[in-house]
């Protein structure tokens, strides 16, 4: 079996779904992503822009571990 992402435009996305619905479930089976799933995977991009333009700051283990000692 193989699994393809598609963007399908708001006016053919009903028309798309009916489609895919005459099929059996072992023929074709949409999978749909969460919306934790994009939110996260956008907020991870971001971080990872961040890293990869410099503009992201680190901390070492020892002052992670002195941060979070302050929390507890």
């Amino acid at each position: 079996m193989h699994i393809i992402e598609l963007k399908i435009s708001d006016k053919v996305y009903e028309k798309f779904i009916w489609l895919l619905s005459k099929f059996s479930k072992e023929e074709v089976e949409v999978i749909s992503e969460n919306q934790d799933f994009n939110s996260d995977k956008t907020y991870l991009q971001a971080e990872l822009d961040q890293i990869n333009t410099g503009e992201a700051s680190f901390v070492s283990q020892d002052d992670f571990e002195k941060r979070l000692n302050k929390i507890i």
